[in-house]
């Protein structure tokens, strides 16, 4: 018996060695989660038990258990590598088969897709929709779309604007006082913000204020200089001209000697006459009209309904809304539809928050919801794990969200190499959600976790097991001589 044990203690120290020799091996693999061996002693027993003078039969292997402590996460300045601070595992899909690691080295492939270090294995993760929502409950092959992103019209302007109640009232009912955008002195305040169609065609919205009383303010509102329908507020009306027919004219006619005193007919010159000219029709901006309170404070912004109506109409409300607008493009003073269209709905200039105050008439910086077409230029992911597209419209998209698994039970995973498991039965099925959603830990992108093995700890380890191989080797070499021993006296 006392060979059996001195084996079985053999057996146990290399496989001590074993482990400690492994993780040592892997103390610079990206993700490893280092092991220990855990043992447990060994009696014979009958169907009644063991007796209390039982000596035992040595040691047997029970475990190598995983130990998923948080290794240390360092910078790479890569972005698709990615630590996780915290629990959870990244899940990758290598055609429909499932495995889990918290190995974050990631590239693109050919196609697109985030795939693991060898390519081998897709990231998983949530999709978008096409207003770029992300579609949680779903994983899907996570893929980085580098297509343009497409542009949006503008719908929405915004901005805080103080008008001064200060300023002076320009009396519109004075020819010479009529708005004009080109006559800086028949208006008060001139704010300009860039807006865009459908095509992505940049355009500039301009907004002149007027004061016309002590708590009433007019505002008019140019795209490229011209009313939104396309037509040039600049010109004057003129009247209609008639035409001015030619004529022949005739000779001069002698006096007639037989008639006293008859002095004749002088010559009637021809002339060339004149085409009518229509009349001229101005196409005067229309503007809207706000009106504040007595502290300053909008009540109301009128704006005429378009096209008009007889009797003239407008709407009450907090916000200019421009249905008329046909984008085109001014060329030597000539407009022509560019063939892009406007919002459907109308384009919202938000006024809620203008107010009547004395201090300098003045705007925030504009804010508005259309852009032009961009091409991606960047990416970045943050902390929850969302995938953003960074492009040269200025414009950030989501286009995708990193999935991680949770287990009940996280040594009780099936590793299968290259730094990832499997799941098993004694893991229990994966639980899938969004990084910081419940327990499951925060992404850190540009940044890699290291093996979780401390060196010091497993060098010492090493010198522990090399004694223990020592000692019962020791056993067996002495139960040997007391063999010799007991031959002898035969």
């Amino acid at each position: 018996m006392s060979f059996n044990i001195g084996l079985s203690g053999l057996y146990a120290a290399n496989k001590q060695l074993d482990v400690t020799g492994n993780n040592i091996a892997n103390v610079a693999t990206t993700g490893f989660k280092s092991s220990r061996a855990e043992f447990q002693d060994v009696y014979s027993a009958s169907k009644l038990g063991t007796g209390s003078k039982a000596v035992g039969s040595g040691v047997r292997l029970a475990n190598v258990a995983q130990q998923f402590t948080q290794g240390d996460i360092n910078n790479t300045g890569n972005v698709l590598d990615m630590g996780i601070n915290g629990s959870g595992f990244f899940v990758l899909n290598d055609s429909g088969s499932l495995s889990y690691t918290r190995a974050g080295t990631f590239k693109v492939d050919k196609e697109g897709y985030v795939t693991n270090t060898d390519g081998s294995a897709r990231l998983q993760g949530y999709g978008v929709d096409a207003n770029g929502k992300i579609r949680n409950g779903v994983l899907t092959d996570l893929r980085i779309d580098t297509s343009n992103l497409a542009p949006k019209t503008t719908t929405t302007v915004s901005s805080t604007i103080n008008l001064n109640s200060t300023a002076g009232v320009i009396d519109q009912s004075i020819a010479a006082n009529r708005f004009d955008p080109t006559k800086q002195a028949t208006f008060t305040e001139q704010f300009s913000t860039p807006i865009f169609d459908s095509q992505g065609n940049q355009h500039v919205m301009d907004q002149y204020m007027v004061k016309t009383g002590p708590n009433t303010w007019d505002t008019y509102t140019l795209i490229d200089g011209r009313n939104p329908d396309g037509t040039d507020p600049t010109v004057v009306t003129t009247p209609a001209i008639p035409a001015v027919p030619a004529t022949t004219g005739s000779p001069a006619i002698p006096p007639d000697p037989a008639i006293p005193g008859d002095l004749g007919t002088p010559a009637v010159l021809a002339t060339a006459g004149s085409p009518a000219v229509p009349a001229v029709m101005a196409n005067p901006a229309i503007p809207s009209t706000m009106t504040f309170d007595s502290s300053g404070k909008l009540v109301s912004v009128s704006t005429p309904v378009s096209p008009p109506t007889t009797p003239p109409t407008a709407t009450l409300g907090n916000d200019l809304k421009i249905t008329d607008w046909k984008p085109g493009t001014v060329t030597d003073g000539v407009w022509k539809a560019n063939g892009a269209a406007a919002n459907p709905a109308g384009l919202t200039i938000a006024m809620g928050i203008t107010t009547q105050y004395n201090a300098d008439t003045a705007r925030s910086i504009p804010a508005q919801d259309g852009y032009a077409t961009g091409q991606i230029t960047s990416l970045s992911i943050d902390g929850s794990g969302v995938l953003l597209a960074n492009f040269s419209n200025y414009q950030t998209k989501a286009i995708g969200q990193i999935s991680l698994a949770s287990f009940t039970n996280e040594q009780g995973l099936q590793p299968i190499g290259g730094s990832s498991w499997k799941e098993s039965y004694a893991s229990g099925m994966p639980g899938f959600d969004s990084p910081q959603s419940g327990s499951l830990g925060m992404i850190e992108s540009n940044a890699l976790e290291e093996s979780n093995v401390n060196l010091t700890n497993e060098l010492v380890d090493l010198i522990k097991g090399q004694s223990n191989y020592q000692a019962n080797a020791k056993t067996i070499s002495t139960q040997s001589t007391i063999m010799q021993t007991i031959i002898q006296m035969a």
